[in-house]
């Protein structure tokens, strides 16, 4: 079983947008029983909040259900837990590799979008209006896709 954790900065919008998403995209490839996949922030103001209503109302009108969503912080000791910590943008991934023990995976999630620059971020919608949450939909899919081929290709395991 492969474990992987998708991480911003209050989980509220980003990571639990591409959490729902990637867990819908793995169980279309097949490999619902072979990933695992949740998502943190590396703030924990947020901690047991759901998810923002925009990115949940974006979610929803796609045709996905992020309501069960509660942010939650990450904790440096899952990195024993989970194969791949996937980042949203630089300053989520500075932090994750700070905490990271020699040897964790840790990238940012949009590497896997084959039609992004490298380096591409996941910006955060946050302080902007609804067409920023569809952004981010549009981007996450698009990293899901990539990260289901990649996986697929591995037969579930990162690499």
């Amino acid at each position: 079983m492969t474990r992987v954790c998708l991480v911003c900065m209050g989980n509220i919008c980003r990571s639990p947008m591409a959490e729902v998403v990637l867990r819908r995209v793995l169980s279309d490839h097949g490999l619902a029983g072979q990933v695992v996949v949740d998502s943190a922030g590396t703030g924990g103001w947020h901690a047991g909040m759901p998810m923002d209503e925009r990115a949940l109302d974006t979610l929803s009108r796609h045709g996905y259900d992020g309501s069960l969503h509660r942010a939650r912080q990450f904790d440096k000791g899952w990195f024993g837990d989970r194969e791949l910590v996937l980042a949203m943008d630089r300053d989520n991934l500075r932090e994750l590799r700070r905490l990271a023990p020699r040897g964790a995976e840790v990238r940012l999630f949009r590497s896997f979008d084959p039609a992004a620059p490298e380096g591409a971020e996941v910006p955060d919608p946050y302080y902007g209006g609804i067409d920023g949450f569809l952004d981010v939909l549009r981007m996450v899919e698009a990293a899901a896709e990539g990260l289901a081929e990649h996986l697929a290709a591995r037969g579930g395991l990162p690499g």
